[in-house]
């Protein structure tokens, strides 16, 4: 029997739309955009007409100093506050303008946060607090997910503390596995491996980096300009201004050069 003209056309427009997205594999874009805060009647600029773009299979680092805009570009990205003027678009769909709710399912199925403050549920043990990640985005098998993701950070052996029993490197690491345990493509961190030691900071960034590799986007905010070297691409904020936007000098390294 021969298809409608209907059905023609949405099948045309389907693979149309498909082709689109395979050629534009940007995960997170942001054109123009400014957050302006008001504090005692002035105008604070925390970041000014900001252009970023960062694909699938990235690994791209922020780098800048304190106050230099970092953190409110990570929470704009991930639907935590508000552009001022701009626009942000996020796996395919406008973070701009969105109504609470729908930052909320957002923040749910699209985008994964470490924070640097961790954010952790003090009456949780730490596979519960990663349970909680994964139970959150709808993933299936939450246990089991959340037992491999700490794991896969170290913690096999500390799944029933609470986090007042482990040390800050080991919040940070709880942290990072229910991050992780979302499953979500876009992955955002706030200074990482600020709380851990060497050698567990450079296994998580060789977790990091394994995420970008495996297809996520991440996008990664640091002072440490060391950690910039293990970059795809390292983007500098100064007084709320991307001031470069590039590969490393002298190219990517491997995060076991690292030193800090």
């Amino acid at each position: 029997m021969p298809r409608s003209s209907t059905a023609t056309t949405r099948s045309a427009a389907d693979t149309a739309a498909t082709g689109r997205a395979r050629e534009s594999s940007a995960l997170i874009e942001l054109r123009g955009v400014s957050r302006v805060y008001r504090l005692d009647g002035l105008a604070v600029a925390a970041l000014s007409g900001v252009d970023l773009e960062v694909r699938a299979g990235e690994f791209v680092v922020v780098l800048g100093p304190s106050g230099s805009g970092k953190t409110t570009l990570l929470n704009l990205v991930g639907g935590l506050d508000a552009a001022s003027e701009g626009e942000i678009s996020v796996a395919g769909r406008s973070v701009t303008g969105a109504s609470r709710g729908a930052l909320a399912e957002f923040r749910r199925h699209t985008t994964c946060f470490i924070f640097q403050t961790f954010n952790l549920f003090p009456g949780l043990t730490a596979l519960e607090n990663v349970e909680f990640g994964a139970e959150a985005a709808g993933r299936k098998g939450a246990g089991s997910i959340a037992r491999q993701r700490l794991e896969e950070v170290g913690l096999a052996d500390r799944v029933d503390h609470f986090p007042h029993q482990l040390s800050g490197g080991e919040q940070q690491r709880v942290a990072i596995a229910r991050a992780l345990a979302t499953g979500n493509p876009v992955l955002l961190a706030d200074e990482p491996t600020g709380e851990l030691d060497f050698r567990t900071g450079v296994s998580i960034l060789d977790l990091l980096r394994g995420q970008a590799t495996a297809g996520r986007a991440v996008l990664v905010v640091t002072h440490n300009r060391e950690i910039a070297r293990a970059a795809d691409r390292v983007v500098e904020l100064s007084s709320g201004r991307v001031v470069a936007d590039g590969a490393p000098a002298g190219g990517r390294a491997p995060v076991t050069d690292l030193h800090w």
